[in-house]
């Protein structure tokens, strides 16, 4: 099976450089048209240049169509005016990656919530704009796939990133929950975790992990989770050629009888509540209720 995008417009946001930049060459090598939005930032969001500009260049030189958009994804009318024109352009948007990001490390005890509030909008918030802009018009076209950016520091955590691991998490659960509104009209979302060396990891990442992770090594799982044919309601970890899912889980915990639902009592049970063995895995916070009332009436 060959995975192309004749005929797909796609909008890839943060594409100026790193992830974004090789997720839209591949996409345009493989068909589509591509809108390369970047404010042309430096990581930490401050600054402007010309980034996306030559990631076009670069397109169009190898006979691919694409078109650059400054908006910032922390703006929604910025948001709104990008989709307005590409399609007008091109006629409709098939595929969003929600990538634009920044980062502003620090320890919790070091971070200004200056530091927080910006980092959190430009990944959560910036991704959900994005999304609401072309949200109306994938449901019109009854197709749409839309791909949020989270972390291995959202799923699993990492020291100084508090405020990068609270958006990332959060894009998790974004997904989570639009996915069960898209399905009914051909949207499919889902989410990457990727592990990348880019100009936002090249001063934190040892040199040899830096050299190994190229981006080119996301790209594959980014445009499957994106193609017509991908699953929906999934998170996808990718780096170095390594690909995994993730999983939020339900142990299959106790069932506690009326009169013994004391704070003892779970610290007493404690071991049985964790033990993963028979753990499931939701598809919706409607499923997992239904699961523990199941657990109630001692199924």
């Amino acid at each position: 099976m060959t995975i192309n995008f004749a005929g797909k417009v796609a909008i890839v946001t943060g594409a100026g450089g790193g992830l974004g930049r090789e997720y839209a060459l591949e996409l345009a090598r493989r068909g589509a048209k591509v809108v390369v939005n970047d404010l042309g930032g430096a990581r930490d969001g401050t600054g402007h240049s010309d980034a996306a500009l030559k990631v076009v260049e670069e397109i169009k030189a190898a006979g691919g169509e694409a078109m650059s958009n400054g908006g910032n994804v922390a703006e929604f009318e910025q948001m709104q005016e990008m989709v307005a024109k590409t399609k007008e352009a091109w006629g409709g948007v098939h595929i969003l990656i929600n990538n634009a990001g920044i980062l502003r490390d620090k320890s919790f005890t070091k971070m200004d919530v200056a530091d927080f509030d910006l980092v959190v909008k430009i990944h959560l918030l910036g991704s959900a704009y994005a999304t609401k802009a072309v949200w109306d018009l994938m449901r019109e076209q009854n197709y749409g796939r839309i791909l949020m950016t989270a972390s291995s520091t959202g799923l699993y955590g990492n020291f100084g990133q508090t405020n990068y691991g609270a958006a990332k998490l959060g894009l998790a659960g974004f997904t989570k929950s639009l996915y069960l509104e898209g399905a009914k009209n051909n949207i499919k979302v889902n989410t990457i975790a990727p592990l990348a060396g880019t100009r936002m990891t090249e001063d934190i990442m040892p040199e040899e992990a830096f050299k190994a992770f190229s981006p080119v090594n996301v790209v594959p799982a980014a445009l499957f989770l994106v193609s017509e044919d991908c699953p929906t309601n999934t998170i996808m970890g990718a780096g170095g050629g390594f690909f995994h899912t993730a999983n939020v889980t339900m142990t299959r915990g106790v069932a506690l009888p009326a009169g013994e639902r004391t704070p003892e009592a779970v610290a007493a049970h404690w071991a049985q509540i964790s033990d993963r063995t028979g753990e499931t895995v939701p598809q919706s916070g409607a499923e997992q209720s239904m699961a523990a009332i199941q657990r109630l009436q001692g199924n």
